[in-house]
């Protein structure tokens, strides 16, 4: 994708933040990607106030130190970031031009509500917040979508196993 493309990306975010009917107007334009097969939902099997939680989500927010997005590709990059909760409003950043986060620039609980899940272990709620948890860019499409489903998913689901998280919140951008 040309530095051109990126900047008409940007404007558009912009311009859909400024104007929501005009958002409105182009996500009734959007298609999903039909899916195979029945989604794999788990019913919660111990209260809420017992649960580890980790947050997934596809607002583009990383450490500084790892590799930013890949916005280059007019397809998205279907790669995943490990987040670490104690460290990660020390250096965050957020990698994605299709969508307006200078609010979220300002205050990250906004996409990833880390602050939020803290208060709510304080008041017993949650049983615990996990250390862990993971960022996607969001906008895969076409050829990535395969490599999103069959290999990053599966991999960010094989970690939340290991760290034994009983519940995942999804926070899209």
């Amino acid at each position: 994708m040309s530095g051109h493309s990126r900047l008409k990306n940007i404007a558009i975010a912009k311009l859909v933040g400024w104007f929501p009917a005009l958002g409105r107007k182009l996500a009734a334009g959007y298609q999903p990607e039909a899916g195979s097969g029945e989604v794999p939902w788990q019913p919660l099997v111990k209260p809420l106030s017992e649960c580890k939680v980790a947050v997934i989500t596809t607002a583009g927010i990383h450490h500084r130190s790892q590799p930013p997005f890949n916005m280059a590709d007019a397809d998205g990059d279907p790669s995943f970031r490990e987040l670490n909760a104690d460290t990660l409003w020390d250096d965050f950043t957020i990698t994605h031009d299709y969508y307006d986060h200078s609010d979220a620039e300002k205050d990250p609980n906004i996409v990833l509500p880390l602050d939020r899940l803290r208060e709510f272990e304080q008041e017993g709620l949650i049983g615990r917040l996990a250390t862990t948890h993971y960022g996607f860019m969001g906008h895969i499409t076409g050829r990535h979508l395969a490599e999103l489903v069959d290999k990053s998913a599966l991999e960010v689901a094989n970690r939340l196993k290991q760290d034994h998280v009983d519940l995942v919140l999804l926070s899209p951008a």
